[in-house]
């Protein structure tokens, strides 16, 4: 059985105050005494009375979510490895998740009720749309927020995280054309969503510089699962004069597309390129494919944790971060690009 704060104090030395006050991350308490009492913390298994912790902070120790649910609305993978990023800063400073489910029309009175309860000292904001209404209503609350991408509309005035999305992709097309690729497809997100429709721009961008267009048959938006990529996958394979290599936004798609391209007696990398962004879920890494996926890759459990850290030191006024983060995402070439087939 764990100790009291009282009994937790005595062994310390210390008053009851002073390790109250360590634990909640006051400026005033010094470096080795914080040290101190989180090694016994550990060793003690002394856990906090979170409603007197909440008298006597004024702090709850919880993040506010929102999950969109709603029929039709497949579940993410994706939310859940950014999840456990975010899970593990915060369980380092005794943070707690109030993750409320909620319908996507619903989401904005959602935010307003979390913040009205008290229950949450700060509110993260996910799956940014091109036009979010969310916005306004999060920047008129009394309560620190932090938003995961931007929107396409306006000045980015809020605090956020984000990755170079264009970026990414337009690098990603690049690399292609320079292998001889002139008939692309792209597997992307869904198309309200501000993140898929930076990834198209990219691939825009790279195309319209060498005179090249995007054929709208070799453009999917969807969720981002493994049955969305293999059935585009296969219709984009039947065409005419189908794609000789292919963008996915995520390695889930990516897996379907790849199965689609087996399937149809084709070789990756040969007879068709495939590039995929890689969010590093540890369950599906992009070199254990059967022929090694090239990728654009930033880690979503990296965001998450820092997101976490952010939000808590905002929140018990500990660290000075940015206040707006835009990451340049990595190119890693693997085997799955190759020169465009001759015809």
């Amino acid at each position: 059985m764990g100790v009291n704060l009282k009994q937790l104090s005595e062994m310390l030395g210390l008053s009851q105050t002073t390790v109250s006050r360590a634990l909640n991350g006051y400026p005033e308490v010094n470096a080795e005494t914080r040290q101190r009492v989180l090694k016994a913390v550990q060793t003690t298994g002394y856990r906090p009375n979170r409603a007197a912790q909440r008298l006597a902070t004024g702090r709850a120790g919880s993040i506010g979510l929102v999950m969109p649910i709603a029929a039709g609305i497949d579940s993410d993978v994706h939310f859940g490895e950014f999840l456990a990023g975010l899970a593990e800063e915060s369980v380092k400073h005794d943070f707690h998740f109030v993750l409320n489910p909620s319908a996507p029309e619903d989401e904005e009175a959602t935010f307003q009720r979390l913040a009205a309860s008290g229950n949450v000292d700060a509110l993260f904001l996910a799956y940014m749309r091109a036009s979010d209404p969310r916005i306004s209503i999060l920047k008129s609350l009394s309560i620190p927020f932090l938003v995961h991408g931007r929107t396409l509309d306006g000045p980015a005035d809020y605090p956020f995280l984000d990755i170079d999305n264009t970026g990414a992709f337009y690098d990603a097309t690049r690399l292609l054309i320079q292998l001889g690729h002139t008939r692309m497809a792209l597997l992307n997100g869904p198309d309200y969503l501000a993140f898929s429709q930076r990834r198209k721009k990219g691939m825009l961008r790279a195309l319209s510089e060498r005179g090249l267009s995007l054929d709208d048959r070799l453009v999917n938006h969807s969720f981002m699962t493994d049955e969305h990529g293999y059935r585009s996958m296969q219709r984009f394979l039947v065409q005419d004069n189908p794609p000789t290599a292919v963008l996915c936004s995520s390695t889930v798609l990516a897996l379907g597309a790849v199965r689609a391209i087996n399937r149809a007696g084709l070789q990756i990398g040969k007879d068709i390129s495939l590039i995929a962004h890689d969010d590093v879920l540890p369950m599906l890494k992009p070199e254990n494919f059967t022929v090694p996926l090239t990728t654009t890759r930033s880690s979503l459990r990296a965001a998450g944790t820092r997101i976490a850290a952010r939000l808590i030191s905002r929140i018990l006024k500990t660290a000075d971060y940015p206040d707006q983060e835009l990451w340049r995402t990595e190119l890693i070439v693997r085997a799955s690009t190759g020169p465009a087939p001759r015809v």
